[in-house]
């Protein structure tokens, strides 16, 4: 779940990182308001979750309150990469004297966290990874012993941060980090921070995205949650405790447990195919879930083949089928299926799928094959 530049930099002040005294709008008469008690310029910025706000015309700087309506009123409604402008962050205009990037990750190798710094701030970290890496600083966070002063210092003098705000940078890296652990972040990032026309340090941007699996943790977090984030399927997935991701194939992959739903679509991808989405049902998973999920792939127009592979041990083959069968009843399939049942209670299985128009495999390597068929014949 990823939260937007506001919720973002509101989380990092309550860890005592310095951002701009602004608030947010949903009408151009709010921001006027917000505009005329923050006084003098004020930038307007589109809070959709997306990069590239500023080249879409979704950030903008008002000279003043009536100005800020004036640019609020072009912002808000607003497409910018499919997503539609709710709301838009008013804050106080910086003075940028330097951008700085400064951002905490998860390192899966290292197996810990990673805090990244850059003198090169305001663009994508990615892009200066390409270009130049040698201006990227990287610092692992030992979990038991924290962020320690000295990484702290490693990085301050790594970007020529002037001494005099090597304690102001201290205090906001230990409020990132502290953020992005009370969070359960996956990605906690301010860019840029800037040094500003007062000579201090200020996080003008910030961006927090979060782990959905620790979300149980944070229902506060959770009741953030932008609905236009998601697609549709995906937000019906989560409802029916689905793991799915859809993504731009024409094959609809149902299957049980996330290692088979990884390597039923590296075989369908061997075989010429393409996934059109990755759905683990889980073990298990009862006839009603079994329903929800293909009722989710087949509502993806792009879906040309279905293919169910289904392994059974704790979800039984005869549970699947009947949700098959229930499915069938509830969504109207007109693309081929596939299926294969192999596992506890197959042949129970297969025998109430028999009379069912759908194509059966033994294998998985079979299984991909015929749905590769399948969705080029269709």
């Amino acid at each position: 779940m990823k939260l937007h530049e506001y919720q973002s930099k509101r989380l990092f002040a309550k860890n005592g990182v310095p951002i701009p005294e602004g608030d947010v709008a949903e009408t151009p008469e709010q921001a006027r308001a917000i505009a005329e008690k923050i006084g003098g310029r004020v930038v307007v910025k589109s809070q959709v979750l997306v990069g590239g706000r500023g080249k879409a015309g979704g950030v903008k700087l008002a000279n003043d309150a009536a100005e800020a309506e004036q640019l609020a009123s072009q912002i808000l409604g607003m497409d910018i990469k499919g997503l539609p402008v709710r709301k838009v962050l008013i804050d106080p205009a910086s003075v940028i004297e330097h951008e700085i990037y400064l951002g905490i990750t998860n390192d899966r190798a290292a197996g810990m966290p990673v805090m990244i710094c850059s003198a090169a701030g305001g663009v994508d970290i990615e892009e200066v990874a390409a270009t130049d890496p040698d201006k990227i600083l990287r610092e692992h966070i030992d979990p038991v012993f924290g962020l320690r002063g000295y990484q702290i210092r490693n990085l301050a003098s790594g970007i020529d941060l002037p001494r005099e705000l090597w304690r102001q940078f201290g205090k906001i890296a230990n409020g990132l980090y502290a953020t992005y652990k009370g969070t359960d972040a996956t990605l906690a990032e301010i860019n840029p921070l800037i040094i500003d026309g007062d000579g201090n340090l200020l996080a003008v941007d910030g961006k927090i995205d979060m782990d959905d699996n620790a979300l149980f943790r944070h229902p506060d977090l959770e009741a953030m949650r932008d609905p236009d984030e998601d697609a549709e399927s995906e937000k019906e997935a989560r409802e029916a405790d689905l793991a799915y991701i859809q993504l731009d194939g024409n094959i609809g992959c149902m299957v049980n447990g996330a290692g088979l739903a990884m390597g039923t679509m590296d075989i369908v991808n061997f075989f010429g195919g393409s996934p059109a989405n990755f759905l683990d049902i889980g073990g298990g998973a009862g006839p009603d879930k079994v329903a929800a999920a293909m009722k989710i792939i087949l509502s993806d127009e792009n879906v040309k083949a279905l293919l169910i592979n289904i392994f059974g041990g704790i979800t039984r083959c005869d549970d699947v089928a009947n949700g098959i069968l229930e499915a069938m009843k509830m969504v109207e399939v007109n693309v081929p299926m596939v299926v294969r049942l192999v596992g506890t209670n197959e042949e129970e299985g297969r025998a109430l799928l028999a009379d069912a128009d759908m194509i059966t495999a033994t294998s998985l390597a079979e299984a991909a094959q015929k749905a590769v068929a399948a969705a080029a014949g269709a």
